[in-house]
């Protein structure tokens, strides 16, 4: 790992010197919190098991156990609880239980709650002071089978007429509350294992400084003293080293009972778990964490299912990514992304994003950051995502155009991280730390880990595949950000047999997977009709080349080094032979392109965009039928009007975009238009904006002006997009 730079060194040392007396947020969580002399709380419904496991795990740890119900309860009233619940009723029981645990002393002790303590906010929040909160999330059946068998057919505040399943599910925003850890118990697990999984969560949260991120050009990560953790890689985007942060032991491996588990969670349920699962506790707190995932992924997407997948033809299947605000799988990120980034940012620290974009990204971006003060402004939909952009300038944020590309664009933006003397005066005079959307930034990717596990998921609950049935997903790529997250979705458990790459003329992915030489040598980049993988340049390939090689940044700083020098490397023989293992890749013409939206449409009526199409016709000619096949629609049809048009042989095209895509539903019968799309446009005027030459001097330039503008007029935080 390279030297802080002096705007990270900024941000890190404004962490350092915050009052521990702060509200709870992950810049003061970054120290371990040991468990000497607290106590270990287990939360749960009644019939989650929390006696048996309490006992266990005390027993494990060597520590005293208590239980509520027959310790404190009991011993308080001299009476059984179940009498005194027929004696004053279930209000009243609540109230006298809840003022029983306000009573309550212990320390250093494994606590079993009752069912119903999480009921009684005063009585929490004084047990909670005392420990760790560890809700034992068991399914429902599970739970009502264990009833049963107890032979309790009533639990406190059900009230006549209402099922055991509606009181459970009624309870569990009150365990959502109150937990600080999740143990997610998979459907059938036996208390034993339960109490297992209470252990590693115990032993995960309290080693919180094991549990960071290394570059992937990192040349010995064993003996790299530098501790970096979520808050830092989600603020600092880039590593010091020009590499890209990775967690440095991996994704956790979650097992099939869990997966079933999640199968029947919506999606922002699935997003909450998965997350929790690859975000320590301490770096951001599971009820923030909650809050932020159900607004990311909420009314704001015109699907309640966020991204479902619909049967095609045959054994394939796509999955809609473009249900969100701005019509592009982006936004299954970037509603999430920006609410991590501000949490982790420490105050008093301003910060201006910095994202390079063909279109879709940049107006994810804007939409995803305007949404943190609460002014939803920015919607849809290449001359509709070029309106969408070049018309905002709200504040502090706005586009800037630029007279080259998506690759001169990224890589401006990494020599702006780069160049210390920048970052350093812009910390130093303005306070502003740079940072990045891009999928460089681990908080853009790890979102995109979520609907991959979740298409998965959505077979199994529709009865297409059994758990451990394997499919293939084919991505239309060009930063491989998306393939990459498919790649840590099947490292987390999820039954991925080839990730299948998918791209336009501009094949520099499918040159290099077949070949295993990389070279930029000469090569162009041409304009194609799915301009979101018009790359040459692929960033997070950086990631996937670390992946194979067992985390060999030695390696990876080689490669991409001399690509940067040389434009250039070919890799070792055996670890093409890896790399041809995780993923295949192909290529699709432009005519081809429109040729497959055009068959698609006429046989099933369902119209792609052209990122899709281009998808379809490589797995068409790669996949072997031999299971489903998923293929990622990344865009909505209409973002690309022209194009589809042209596939579809419509003439008589109107120049105006809204009556373009008013023409196009009107010809799909599936899927339908966006409902944010013409909002948008009739919204949208065209307004003046920066144009600038394609130098690195003007944009940095360009970036100092628009920093020293918010500065003067106070604006705190801005968004800039290239």
């Amino acid at each position: 790992m390279g030297l802080l730079n002096a705007s990270q060194l900024a941000l890190r040392t404004a962490r350092c010197y915050l009052s521990p007396f702060s509200s709870s947020k992950s810049w003061i969580s970054t120290r371990s919190i040991p468990l000497e002399g607290r106590n270990i709380l287990l939360m749960g419904p009644p019939g989650a098991g929390k006696t048996t496991v309490g006992r266990i795990v005390a027993h494990r740890l060597g520590l005293p156990v208590i239980d509520v119900d027959d310790d404190v309860l009991e011993m308080t009233w001299k009476m059984p609880v179940a009498a005194k619940l027929a004696s004053v009723g279930g209000e009243r029981f609540l109230e006298e239980e809840g003022q029983a645990l306000c009573n309550f002393s212990a320390s250093g002790c494994v606590v079993s709650l009752t069912g119903s303590n999480p009921l009684h906010s005063e009585a929490m929040q004084h047990v909670r002071q005392t420990g760790l909160v560890i809700y034992l999330d068991v399914d429902s059946e599970d739970i009502i089978q264990r009833l049963t068998r107890m032979k309790v057919n009533r639990i406190v505040g059900q009230e006549a007429g209402v099922s055991m399943r509606d009181i459970l599910k009624y309870r569990k925003q009150f365990y959502e509350k109150w937990l600080d850890v999740r143990v997610l118990c998979g459907t059938g697990d036996t208390v034993e294992e339960v109490a297992e999984k209470v252990l590693k969560a115990v032993e995960r949260y309290q080693n919180h400084a094991a549990e960071t991120y290394v570059s992937t050009r990192c040349a010995n990560v064993r003996s790299s003293n530098q501790k970096t953790h979520f808050s830092d890689v989600v603020v600092e985007g880039l590593a010091t080293d020009g590499g890209l942060y990775v967690p440095k032991n991996g994704f956790p491996r979650i097992d099939a009972r869990e997966w079933l588990r999640l199968a029947g969670m919506s999606y922002p349920e699935r997003a909450l778990v998965l997350l929790e699962k690859c975000i320590h506790p301490l770096d951001v707190c599971a009820l923030d964490l909650r809050t932020m995932a159900f607004k990311a992924y909420g009314s704001n997407f015109s699907s309640e299912a966020v991204a479902p997948v619909k049967h095609l033809n045959h054994n394939q299947y796509v999955q809609e990514l473009f249900h969100g605000p701005t019509a592009s799988f982006k936004d299954l990120a970037l509603q999430l992304m920006p609410q991590l980034f501000a949490y982790c940012l420490p105050p008093m620290c301003n910060y201006l994003i910095l994202v390079a974009t063909s279109g879709d990204t940049g107006s994810a971006v804007l939409s995803g950051f305007s949404r943190l003060s609460g002014t939803d402004r920015h919607r849809t939909g290449i001359e509709i995502q070029k309106l969408q952009m070049t018309s905002y300038r709200e504040g502090n944020a706005r586009a800037v155009s630029v007279q080259s590309d998506f690759d001169f664009c990224q890589r401006t933006i990494k020599r702006m991280f780069g160049e210390s003397g920048l970052t350093g005066h812009l910390a130093v005079e303005y306070g502003t730390v740079l940072s990045t959307a891009n999928s460089i930034n681990w908080a853009r990717l790890l979102p995109q880990v979520v609907y991959h596990s979740s298409a998965y998921l959505d077979l199994c609950r529709d009865g297409v595949i059994k758990f451990g049935e394997p499919i293939d997903v084919c991505i239309p790529t060009g930063n491989f950000g998306n393939a990459m997250s498919a790649v840590y979705a099947k490292q987390m458990g999820i039954p991925i047999r080839k990730v299948i790459c998918a791209s336009n003329h501009n094949r520099i992915i499918t040159d290099f997977i077949t070949t295993g030489e990389y070279d930029l040598r000469g090569r162009t980049l041409m304009l194609s009709q799915s301009p979101a993988i018009d790359i040459l340049k692929s960033s997070n390939l950086e990631r996937f080349i670390y992946h194979v090689s067992d985390g060999d940044g030695c390696l990876v700083k080689d490669l991409f080094t001399r690509l940067d020098r040389q434009q250039h490397f070919q890799v070792p023989e055996p670890l093409l032979g890896r790399i041809q293992q995780e993923v295949l890749a192909g290529w699709c013409s432009e005519d081809d392109c429109l040729a497959a939206i055009q068959s698609v449409h006429r046989q099933t009526g369902y119209v792609m965009d052209t990122h899709t199409a281009v998808a379809k016709v490589v797995a068409d000619r790669l996949q072997d039928g031999l299971c489903p096949v998923v293929l990622c629609s990344t865009a909505h049809y209409g973002k690309f009007a022209p194009a589809v048009f042209k596939a579809l042989q419509i003439r008589n095209i109107p120049e105006d975009p809204v009556e373009q895509l008013r023409k196009l539903g009107s010809t799909a019968s599936r899927p339908e238009m966006h409902r944010d799309m013409m909002t948008c446009l009739r919204e949208s005027s065209r307004r003046r904006h920066t144009v600038c030459q394609a130098e690195y001097s003007v944009l940095v330039e360009e970036v100092e002006n628009m920093i020293q503008d918010s500065f003067l007029k106070q604006i705190s935080n801005s968004i800039c997009v290239i």
